[in-house]
């Protein structure tokens, strides 16, 4: 099956209460570690891309060539998504136009008739290539410092008046926040959460800002709709973690400790390791067999 589009997986995860990993990367590493990992435990994936990390790259055709070489060279073999993050209208055409299979437009921080009329030509341009659509109301604020403890929630209409304009998945603001979380943080509000399923119940629903939100408030979300998870912040704060516990116990001491090949490896296992547990956790697990 390999690569998809995000439609059929996450209408299949909201069916049998499921949510679907979504991977933030940042380079050919973690593209590479995330696409084996889902292979291993047969699980459908999305490997997603931010406009910011795309300066990273050549351009969104370069990060796209790079996934479709992994797939071909490693037989991947389960269904992965080539995503968008978060791109603004330009770079969403442009990635349309690169080959991704899925897209998350996010007009968001827009006057809401401009955020739906520009999700309408969106849609229109990426349902005739097979491509989804993710959009976003109720913005998911960013540095901790931006937002204080609590984040924004969108409303039911929103939600609905964007669930008419075609597309496959929306990211509703429900207090989340993306990156680390601050002490204070109130928590998801499931009673607006809620609301926003019984009102779209046949919209898979996307939760952003993954990385720090517990475990039981994950399980929960799952219950009310929630089918596809991000996570981008945990996986390089695990990767950080193990340089600086490599370096501050003196590993580089040894013999061509010094040597990258021999310490970056160890980064990318405990990355590994978070999209393993997450896959498991999310109840994706082995649901390509």
């Amino acid at each position: 099956m390999s690569l998809v589009n995000i439609k059929s997986m996450l209408q299949k995860a909201l069916r049998d209460c499921y949510a679907i990993l979504h991977v933030n990367v940042v380079n050919y590493d973690m593209i590479k570690i995330a696409a084996l990992t889902a292979q291993e435990t047969k699980s459908p994936i999305i490997i997603a891309i931010s406009e910011k990390a795309l300066k990273g790259f050549n351009g969104p055709k370069d990060f796209a060539d790079l996934v479709r070489h992994v797939v071909k060279q490693y037989k991947i073999t389960i269904p992965l998504a080539i995503h968008l993050d978060h791109g603004e209208y330009k770079t969403v055409i442009s990635a349309i136009k690169a080959g991704f299979t899925s897209v998350m437009y996010d007009g968001s921080k827009l006057p809401l008739t401009t955020n739906l009329k520009n999700t309408r030509r969106i849609v229109t341009l990426a349902h005739a290539k097979n491509i989804s659509v993710e959009c976003e109301v109720g913005t998911v604020p960013g540095k901790s410092k931006d937002h204080g403890a609590k984040g924004q929630l969108a409303t039911v209409q929103e939600c609905k008046l964007m669930v008419q304009t075609g597309i496959d998945a929306l990211a509703a603001g429900i207090g989340n926040l993306h990156g680390n979380y601050p002490k204070d943080w109130q928590g998801l509000n499931f009673q607006r959460l809620e609301e926003i399923h019984q009102a779209i119940p046949n919209t898979p629903l996307v939760l952003h800002g993954g990385s720090g939100i517990p475990a039981n408030q994950i399980k929960k979300a799952i219950q009310l709709g929630v089918c596809k998870f991000n996570v981008g912040t945990e996986l390089l704060v695990a990767f950080s973690k193990e340089l600086a516990r490599y370096f501050i116990e003196g590993e580089y001491r040894d013999k061509h400790g010094y040597d990258l090949r021999n310490y970056f490896p160890q980064g990318l296992n405990k990355i590994r390791d978070v999209i393993m547990e997450k896959l498991k956790f999310l109840g994706s697990y082995n649901k390509t067999r």
